[in-house]
C-alpha cells in the first residue's frame, strides 16, 4: 500500500471516530447570535451555527424568504462531556417560554422558541425539561412546542456575517441584547439561575 493511500485511509479513520463522539442538537430561541453566544460557552459544546428550520421554504435567506421557518441554532456537542439533557436544561434557561409573539423584542414566526427533536429519545427528554417547566410555573402557559426535526439549512454567503457575529461585532452585539431587553427578561423569569 502507498504512503498515500495509508495517509487517506487513516485521514478517514480520525473523522470516522470524531463522527461517532459528536452529536446534534436544535434550538430556537429568538435571536441566533444570542442563542449561538449563550450555548458556544458550554464545555463539551464544539459547535454552534446559526440558521433556519422549520419550515417548507427551501434555502431561506434572512433577508429574502424564510416564512414559515424558525431562527435556530444546530449545536454540536461531545455527549461525553455534556448531554442532550444538560443542553435541555441550559436551553430553557435562555429562553421566555411564555411569549407566543416571538422572543423579547424580537415578534414574529421566525423568532418563537422551539426544540427540533430528531428521535424518540430526544423527543423523551424534552418532554420530561418541558414538564418540569410547566410544573414550576404552574400559573403561566409554557408556550415552547417539541416539532419534529426537519432539514437545517445554515446561514450561507453574503449572509455570513450573521454566524459569530457575538464574537466579530462585540460591541454591536452588546448593545442589542441590552436594548432588547433579553437578559433583564431571563433574570425577571429565571431568577439566580438565569445564566446571564
Amino acid at each position: 500500500m502507498k504512503y498515500k493511500q495509508i495517509f487517506l485511509l487513516l485521514l478517514g479513520m480520525f473523522f470516522f471516530a470524531s463522527n461517532v463522539i459528536a452529536d446534534k442538537a436544535v434550538f430556537s430561541g429568538g435571536c441566533f447570535w444570542c442563542m449561538e453566544s449563550d450555548f458556544e460557552k458550554l464545555a463539551g459544546v464544539t459547535d454552534v451555527v446559526s440558521g433556519f428550520t422549520g419550515g417548507t421554504q427551501k434555502n431561506p435567506t434572512y433577508n429574502g424568504d424564510h416564512a414559515g421557518h424558525y431562527e435556530a441554532v444546530e449545536i454540536t456537542y461531545d455527549p461525553g462531556k455534556i448531554s442532550y439533557k444538560a443542553l435541555l436544561a441550559h436551553y430553557w434557561l435562555n429562553i421566555d417560554p411564555f411569549d407566543d409573539k416571538g422572543q423579547f423584542c424580537d415578534k414574529g414566526h421566525s423568532y418563537l422558541s422551539a426544540i427540533f427533536v430528531a428521535n424518540e429519545t430526544e423527543k423523551k427528554l424534552a418532554e420530561l425539561s418541558r414538564q418540569k417547566v410547566v410544573e414550576q410555573f404552574s400559573d403561566k402557559k409554557v408556550i415552547t412546542p417539541i416539532l419534529k426535526a426537519s432539514t437545517f439549512y445554515p446561514i450561507k454567503g453574503n449572509e455570513s456575517y450573521h454566524q459569530n457575529y457575538y464574537k466579530n461585532n462585540p460591541l454591536r452585539y452588546k448593545f442589542y441584547r441590552l436594548n432588547c431587553g433579553r437578559d433583564a427578561r431571563l433574570k425577571a423569569i429565571w431568577g439566580d439561575s438565569a445564566t446571564h
